[in-house]
């Protein structure tokens, strides 16, 4: 039997060795989104605010992803601690399913009626055409990420960070590169504007689909077999279903309820929301090393569940909780030094500039809160099928409390707009006490592979 010190070395060990490459991979996600910001901010206020809006298409969309992904790891990693990889292609058949009649639907509706959507976030007719040739062009990307994004999560269950994170990493670093030759028309290109900025993030994601596409074909552990899509298997897909279905809830109720923040900001000016794009920066680049742990603890924890460890599971859980509440106050940190950086990256009105000042204060406490209920919530709890009880605990907290707050603060007692903002962000701390006697309790370790 191993000692408490080999413990510690061994989880700590894993845990760097998965968390570090998804760390990067956020890293440059998070690299894109400044990307984004800081060159539409040199084409105009309404190009940035309206690229801002109009990408919370995509960022539900992203939460579909996040939803079905974590169905495939909360199964995919407890079956790899049993080493059984034909229910893990069968899992990933099921999720591609889903995957590509959703992504399918949002391609529909936003290559069609553009409109429409950006009429969901704002009222203003400028940023409205302006965000709608953004949509009709990215929408196309929404058909790739369909089958990549369920692809690379799997890889992710069976511990191949590495090349989930080359393979992302690649084609989103290609996104920045592409952004500055359409965005400003270099190399010959024509100069598009906001435009340039979808055709990017397209191209892109048809590079990573491509890699994905390549990687199978010569994979052998492995493989994304078309048959998959459509076979039925019974039970799995009752399995996949019970434990997905409310990760999937979970992740939709949540951010739409956070669209419904950016739907607030939308009718309180452009100053607020330009100032809003980049404050989202600045909480992405807090919170990407918590997330990245979030997913690492997952798989790690999973597959000692799987492998029957449940004693480990728990004292490995502990150390997870402890890393990630390091890391939620490394990432306020960064917020407070990288301040200038933030307060400078777009040509902002005073207006926004003030905004943007307390609303960064704002985020150096409100990251240490995200990170620690999504590190437990999205990697602890799930870890052992445990999604049921993170779904009702955020559809409470963001639908009964945050949102109804947010609207009353905001269109009935019409508070200052940096007060709304305040007292949406008190969301996170509200469900602290709740989500740690649920941790306490164990109830969420659970085995839940079957013998097939």
């Amino acid at each position: 039997m191993r000692t408490v010190y080999e413990k510690n070395s061994t989880f700590y060990k894993d845990m760097l060795r998965l968390a570090f490459p998804i760390v990067i991979q956020n890293l440059v996600t998070t690299a894109v989104s400044s990307a984004d910001v800081i060159m539409l901010g040199f084409v105009s206020q309404e190009a940035l605010a309206a690229g801002s809006l109009a990408s919370q298409i995509m960022f539900i969309l992203n939460l579909v992803y996040s939803g079905i992904s974590s169905g495939v790891i909360m199964l995919a990693a407890q079956y790899w601690g049993k080493k059984d990889t034909l229910t893990i292609e069968q899992i990933m058949g099921i999720a591609m399913r889903l995957s590509i009649v959703v992504s399918f639907i949002f391609f529909l509706l936003a290559c069609f009626c553009p409109s429409l959507l950006m009429h969901i976030f704002t009222n203003d007719k400028v940023l409205i055409e302006t965000g709608i040739p953004y949509l009709r062009i990215v929408s196309f990307s929404y058909l790739f990420m369909s089958f990549s994004q369920v692809y690379l999560c799997t890889m992710r269950a069976i511990e191949r960070v590495i090349f989930a994170t080359a393979a992302n990493g690649s084609a989103l670093i290609l996104n920045i590169i592409l952004n500055a030759v359409f965005i400003f028309g270099l190399l010959g290109a024509p100069k598009l504007g906001i435009a340039g900025v979808a055709l990017a993030t397209t191209i892109a994601r048809g590079i990573e689909f491509l890699i994905c596409i390549i990687d199978t074909l010569h994979f052998k552990t492995l493989r994304f077999r078309p048959a998959t899509l459509f076979q039925h298997h019974k039970l799995l897909f009752s399995d996949f279903m019970r434990y997905s279905l409310p990760a999937f809830g979970n992740e939709v109720s949540w951010g739409v309820a956070f669209s419904m923040y950016s739907v607030i900001m939308g009718h309180l000016g452009s100053d607020m929301v330009a100032a809003n794009a980049v404050v989202v920066v600045a909480r992405n680049l807090g919170t990407v090393v918590c997330f990245g742990i979030a997913n690492a603890g997952a798989i790690l924890l999973g597959k000692s569940i799987g492998a029957g460890k449940t004693e480990l599971v728990k004292a490995d859980a502990s150390r997870f909780c402890k890393v990630t509440f390091l890391s939620g106050i490394a990432g306020g940190v960064i917020i407070f030094l990288l301040r200038p950086v933030f307060m400078n990256m777009s040509d902002l009105t005073a207006t926004a500039q003030g905004y943007l000042s307390i609303m960064l204060f704002i985020n150096m406490y409100y990251v240490l809160g995200q990170a620690m209920n999504t590190s437990v919530i999205c990697g602890i709890f799930r870890s052992g099928g445990d999604s049921r009880w993170g779904f009702i605990c955020d559809f409470i907290d963001m639908w009964v409390y945050a949102v109804p707050l947010g609207f009353i603060s905001a269109f009935l007692l019409k508070l200052p707009p940096i007060w709304v903002y305040f007292l949406i962000c008190t969301d996170e701390f509200v469900k602290m006490p709740f989500i740690y006697k649920h941790y306490k309790s164990y109830k969420w370790l659970k085995n839940i592979t079957r013998d097939f």
